[in-house]
């Protein structure tokens, strides 16, 4: 059956729909040995479709997984800089992808899956999905946490408003947690530069309904199916 390339792309895994229709733009995608087009179609059992010259994933079941990820680690696919990447960490016996992003000096929680329909869901912004930080700051007084419950534009977006919980105080040092509903890029960091604080630790401790929890710095498990259905939700 034929399906849009960047969907069937990110049915098996090779990469999310948004670039897959970069790698289409960029000339890389080929079917029956003609270079694709955006809004393209065709259909794996019968047209030889070819990324960079190299066939498409026979399908995989869907993975699902969630990652604690270390400090040092980047969110991309391909970087130009030659940094490692997060799926270095994961060896789960077939290729998975990030879904949104967590930026290299940031830790915690990540979801990688090959499921392209799910991860393009969770993304879009019409998803919205709730994702908590803790975040140690310096530069904080009393009260500060409300100015990160401001409404701020951010790349002429103006984000949805915020949550800022305060967790500990010693001195000008605090500990909070603080949750968004977009995903915009270090977005929480430019709040605290916002409200005058600097950010010395960031990790995501949860995303929709997920939490971090006890899982190790570096170390991955398998979403349960309960924690799948919640996401598709």
């Amino acid at each position: 059956m034929k399906e849009r390339l960047q969907k069937l792309l990110s049915g098996r895994g090779v990469c999310s729909r948004r670039k897959a229709e970069e790698l289409i733009q960029q000339g890389k995608v080929t079917v029956n040995g003609i270079v694709a087009t955006l809004g393209e179609s065709a259909d794996p059992d019968v047209d030889t479709v070819l990324v960079d010259g190299a066939p498409l994933p026979t399908a995989a079941a869907p993975v699902y997984i969630m990652l604690h990820k270390p400090r040092g680690f980047v969110t991309t696919m391909s970087d130009e800089k030659g940094r490692r990447d997060v799926t270095q960490l994961v060896d789960c016996g077939t290729r998975v992808y990030p879904v949104g992003r967590l930026d290299m000096d940031s830790e915690g929680l990540i979801i990688l899956t090959n499921d392209g329909a799910l991860a393009d869901r969770l993304m879009h912004p019409r998803a919205e999905v709730d994702k908590v930080y803790e975040v140690w700051v310096t530069g904080f007084a009393e009260g500060r946490e409300k100015l990160l419950e401001r409404q701020i534009e951010l790349d002429g977006y103006l984000i949805r408003q915020p949550k800022a919980r305060l967790l500990s105080v010693k001195g000008d040092q605090a500990r909070l947690y603080v949750t968004i509903h977009e995903g915009r890029n270090r977005q929480v960091r430019r709040m605290c530069e916002a409200a005058g604080l600097t950010v010395t630790r960031l990790r995501r401790v949860g995303e929709g309904s997920l939490r971090l929890g006890d899982l190790p710095k570096g170390k991955w498990r398998h979403l349960t199916p309960e924690e799948v259905r919640s996401l598709e939700k």
